[in-house]
């Protein structure tokens, strides 16, 4: 099991001395991955509803405001600032920018990085802020999302590349500097949705969901299971190996005080280290190999110290 936390990207910490400390200290203490949220513009009004809560209002806009720093370059500079860590897209959301740019782009980054990228892709939820950038229609963003990662595979792979689809198409162009991973960067696919597992099936490397969807909860092993047994079911279907789909889980309920589940019973991955301990080995006897715990704080030092107890309490334990 390799753990990564949040960069800040937004809010007091999205400076370059608090987000150089956080990601060479993450680096020191061993996780194994740095993360970058996706917002390009956000609207002053919104009315999508949010996917991850309870009431569908937009977090962000009650916890540091809605600015944010881009992805990929934040993601770039990242890769300067390390070494080891691997850089996670957490999630890009693929229609937001053309695929021959963002193909370039982390391409370009794999090269610089040393082969150090992993992208967790997603299809969005805010139609606003579709309309603000200008893109293909929301309602197509599934297909959209779809067909761009394809684009971006035969980018990578192809030594002559040509793509003809119906939102993008390309060919007689050199697309070097090749990624470093072969054939391509890991794509990890977002989302909890029955959708998202056939995209993870038909395109992906690995299923990275959030743990705290409302309208599919995977806040407990028990419910994650049987999501995971639906993906691999799938994938047999498909003719896919199941055990080829890798499994990665953001946790962003982690914390160090026990809380209560809405069913009863304590939260998992919430309270002592033994406990939390307990629920990452049942949730990676499942198979899941990569988990995101949130150690997020307004304040530098309070997130690293946070960052630090993970480490020191909790990882040595498994």
């Amino acid at each position: 099991m390799q753990f990564g936390i949040n960069a800040p990207f937004r809010g007091p910490l999205a400076t370059p001395e608090a987000i150089k400390k956080i990601a060479q200290s993450a680096e020191k203490l061993g996780y194994g991955y740095i993360i970058v949220s996706d917002h390009i513009v956000v609207p002053r009004k919104i009315d999508s509803p949010y996917p991850y809560s309870e009431s569908g209002a937009f977090t962000w806009l009650d916890s540091g405001g809605s600015g944010s720093m881009e992805q990929f370059t934040l993601l770039t500079w990242l890769a300067a600032l390390t070494s080891r860590i691997r850089l996670l897209s957490s999630v890009a959301v693929i229609p937001h920018r053309n695929p021959l740019v963002l193909a370039k782009s982390i391409a370009t980054m794999d090269v610089l990085s040393a082969g150090r990228m992993t992208i967790g892709c997603g299809a969005g939820w805010m139609r606003e802020e579709f309309e603000a950038l200008g893109l293909p229609p929301f309602e197509a963003r599934g297909r959209v999302t779809n067909e761009y990662i394809e684009a971006m595979k035969v980018f990578w792979t192809q030594d002559n590349p040509r793509y003809e689809g119906e939102f993008v198409k390309f060919d007689n162009i050199d697309t070097a500097p090749k990624p470093v991973q072969k054939p391509h960067p890991p794509i990890w696919i977002g989302g909890e949705s029955l959708t998202a597992l056939r995209r993870v099936v038909a395109m992906g490397d690995g299923w990275y969901p959030l743990g705290k969807n409302p309208n599919f909860p995977l806040d407990s092993v028990a419910s994650y299971r049987v999501r995971v047994d639906k993906l691999r079911e799938l994938a047999e279907q498909a003719g896919r190996d199941p055990s080829a789909i890798d499994l990665a889980y953001n946790c962003t309920f982690h914390d160090e005080v026990a809380q209560q589940h809405k069913d009863g019973g304590r939260l998992s991955l919430t309270g002592t280290p033994e406990q939390r301990a307990g629920d990452i080995q049942a949730f990676a006897e499942i198979g899941t190999r990569t988990m995101i715990v949130n150690v997020v704080s307004n304040d530098l030092q309070e997130m690293l110290d946070r960052m630090e107890a993970f480490a020191t309490d909790v990882m040595p334990l498994l």
